[in-house]
């Protein structure tokens, strides 16, 4: 038995590895791969070709004359996740091509089998994710430090750099995912100081998150994001243009209902919300534990981890840790003010760019979703959504106990 009790003592209570997330990249997948085996060329040949097989309305036609392909020859997980990405891209290609008025309401088998397949194998749902979208789709180009998304819809170099700014974002959460498992363990010790050292770095990491998201606005055209991006990141569920949800052939016989591509996927700050204490109202609270079922079950799974921990909050109270108490603040007006920055940014990105997006119409592709005008791709009423987080983040401060 002594050894086993050593082990409790000398193990960290709580460490990234477990869940499968990286020291170096976070949430990111490190080192995504670019390429399939031989054997599933002909997806590969499509994801390539994208954004012309759109442009042009020939995507539907090459997806019904692909093979049907199973998973068997996918070997590890990093090419599982590729198919996924490419599987996805293509389905939100097929289905919206021609735009909200003309969506496709049945996914053919040769892409409804596989795709359903892999996301079965990941335990992901069978649509475009956040993981796919932004985490697994990241290349260095050859020596240079440069980063390329691997696949890509129209919309030029505002998609390009849509989702290597959020590729940035990710990685700039980096010091705070290891700051919160540091602060984590350090309430378990306990250990003032290694506490009050991990709070400091949460706060310049969310300030960091907050820079990294201005980059929106150097690399994205605010009018083709709205007009040409959106609409493929838009799912089956809670979107009045596709109200009986998407038929996958060879699967089921009732159409399935999917929660488009959302920011409200990333992992960062459903963590640094339970690590912090941070309770929404329960309209957003209810969307946004749905929005971790389109999470990868490893990062869902170190949520809930941190939720199981013991309240910091309690602790800096109990403690009577001046010290502590400000510098928790610190990180929720870090968290508050992050939000307001991206209230601000769908503000500029969404409502203000609707309007002149309805007085022109890019001929050859399929033009803004209507259906969707002020929801976000995950089906909410975006602008009440996200004041409700940020002032409930603001009612997250602590006072001094008299």
């Amino acid at each position: 038995m002594e050894p086993q009790s050593q082990n409790l003592k000398t193990a960290p209570c709580l460490t990234l590895g477990r869940f499968h997330i990286s020291e170096d990249y976070g949430f990111l997948l490190p080192n995504p791969l670019k390429e399939l085996p031989d054997h599933y060329r002909p997806w590969m040949e499509i994801a390539n070709r994208l954004p012309h097989l759109i442009g042009s309305h020939q995507l539907r036609a090459q997806v019904n004359e692909m093979p049907l392909l199973n998973c068997q020859f996918l070997t590890g997980y990093r090419e599982q996740r590729l198919a996924h990405l490419v599987l996805t891209f293509i389905t939100m290609g097929y289905v919206w091509q021609d735009g909200e008025a003309q969506p496709k309401e049945v996914l053919p088998r040769t892409l409804a089998l596989p795709l359903v397949e892999v996301s079965r194998t990941l335990g992901l749902p069978p649509i475009l994710l956040h993981s796919d979208v932004v985490l697994a789709n990241w290349a260095t180009r050859n020596p240079g430090r440069n980063l390329d998304p691997i696949v890509l819809f129209p919309g030029g170099e505002s998609l390009r750099g849509f989702i290597l700014v959020t590729v940035l974002v990710e990685k700039a959460a980096v010091p705070g995912i290891k700051a919160l498992v540091q602060a984590v363990n350090a309430v378990l010790l306990p250990s003032p100081d290694s506490l009050l050292q991990a709070l400091q770095q949460l706060r310049l990491s969310i300030q960091d998150i907050t820079r990294a998201l201005g980059q929106m606005h150097d690399y994205v055209d605010p009018d083709i994001f709205y007009a040409v991006i959106r609409i493929f990141f838009s799912g089956w569920k809670d979107n009045p243009a596709m109200p009986a949800g998407l038929l996958y052939e060879g699967v089921s016989k009732e159409p399935l209902h999917y929660s488009g591509a959302s920011a409200a996927q990333s992992t960062v700050l459903h963590a640094f919300d339970e690590f912090l204490g941070v309770r929404h109202s329960k309209e957003s609270a209810d969307f946004l534990h749905r929005m971790r079922d389109y999470m990868p079950p490893s990062h869902r799974a170190f949520i809930e981890e941190i939720h199981s921990a013991p309240s910091l909050r309690g602790h800096i109270l109990s403690s009577g840790n001046s010290q502590l108490l400000t510098a928790y603040n610190q990180c929720v007006e870090a968290l508050a003010a992050l939000r307001s920055y991206h209230l601000a940014m769908v503000t500029k990105y969404l409502i203000t760019a609707a309007p002149k997006a309805k007085g022109r119409k890019t001929s050859h592709l399929p033009g803004p979703p209507q259906a969707l005008e002020e929801r976000g791709t995950g089906g909410t009423a975006v602008v009440r959504f996200l004041k409700s987080v940020r002032d409930k983040t603001i009612e997250a401060i602590l006072h001094q106990s008299g």
